[in-house]
């Protein structure tokens, strides 16, 4: 057993000697996961499972602790298990953050999001920050931890089970809240009734948070490629003929307008989205779409509004949201007397 600890205490070593290296191999996996899921699902799904593995012994490590100390009389040394906290948040928020980068809406508050776990990301990094000011602050910690468990877990679960977007946001939030569990009765001890409630009402605000701030969330594995607001729509190439950035009442009435959207989806996800029209910021209509993956210019579809108010002039928006509310993007045009205006480069 010594023989193993020294090995152990070694890798720790290298760890804390060559940090970045750690999180480049999950930045680079994330990289590679990105590029290869749609034509090398199994790849991706592949490197999705190691990270969620990882996570799940991240969760029991104490446990395992426990459990070997039991069995075998030794436990895994302290510096080991630091550094193998800090390599399984470098790797995780690393491999997130591409599928999250492309995918975020940036005029919205979805790069609050990607944003704060950018910078969850450098935190990792640099060791004086995660050990002395994260790792010290107990309940700071767990906040970090399980937020990031949950990126993890939304990024992962479409890839691995091929589940929808809306139900992987809520799989990835029961998921986190309910293995927030053991660290919360970790930070207050359940000797006492009113205690054990107190935790329940954590998780269950935990839950309530990260299901009402998932506007703000963008739906890891979903963007768009390509989108129009057009008057004219190519059925047989499936494309756009003209795009425009401002229309006129007459036109808009005369033949309605497309509003025509390239969604990029894993291979094998089904998803069901909507278009959901705005005029003036109210919203005036959800058209439902479905979509399937695997296209790596994305699945096209479109739809097409006939019905506008009495005065349809004013500002326009599409949100492409999916069946749980998460915003995948945004078009907008302009409705205005002096007609149509072609959509600028």
């Amino acid at each position: 057993m010594p023989n193993w600890k020294t090995l152990l205490l070694r890798l720790a070593g290298l760890v804390q000697r060559y940090p970045g290296t750690i999180a480049a191999f999950g930045f680079i996996s994330g990289v590679i996961s990105f590029l290869t899921v749609e034509r090398h699902e199994g790849f991706a799904r592949g490197i999705a499972i190691i990270m969620l593995v990882s996570w799940i012994w991240l969760v029991f490590e104490q446990a395992t602790r426990q459990r070997l100390a039991q069995r075998f009389g030794w436990t895994i040394p302290t510096p080991v298990l630091r550094y193998a906290t800090q390599l399984i948040h470098q790797e995780g928020l690393f491999f997130v953050l591409p599928f999250l980068y492309v995918s975020t809406t940036w005029n919205s508050g979805q790069a609050l999001f990607t944003g704060l776990l950018g910078a969850a990301a450098l935190v990792a990094l640099v060791d004086p920050l995660y050990f002395k000011w994260l790792s010290s602050r107990r309940w700071l910690f767990l906040t970090y931890h399980t937020v990031t468990l949950f990126a993890v877990l939304l990024t992962a679960l479409p890839l691995i089970l091929r589940v929808p977007t809306g139900n992987s946001y809520k799989l990835a939030l029961g998921v986190a809240v309910l293995l927030s569990f053991p660290s919360l009765a970790d930070l207050i001890p359940l000797q006492a009734r009113w205690r054990k409630w107190a935790v329940v009402g954590l998780m269950l605000a935990l839950g309530a948070v990260g299901w009402f701030g998932r506007l703000w969330v963008p739906p890891a594995t979903l963007r768009l490629t390509k989108v129009a607001i057009t008057t004219q729509i190519d059925s047989r190439d499936m494309e756009a003929r003209n795009s425009l950035r401002t229309v006129g009442p007459a036109q808009m009435r005369g033949g309605g307008i497309y509003a025509y959207t390239a969604i990029n989806a894993p291979l094998g996800l089904r998803e069901h989205i909507y278009h959901v029209w705005l005029h003036n910021g109210r919203e005036v209509d959800r058209i439902a779409l479905d979509i399937q993956g695997g296209r790596k210019e994305g699945y096209r579809a479109w739809t097409h509004k006939q019905n506008f108010p009495a005065d349809p002039r004013g500002r326009w928006q599409v949100k492409v949201v999916t069946d749980a509310g998460q915003m995948i993007g945004t078009l907008r045009f302009q409705v205005e007397d002096a007609g149509p205006t072609p959509a600028g480069p």
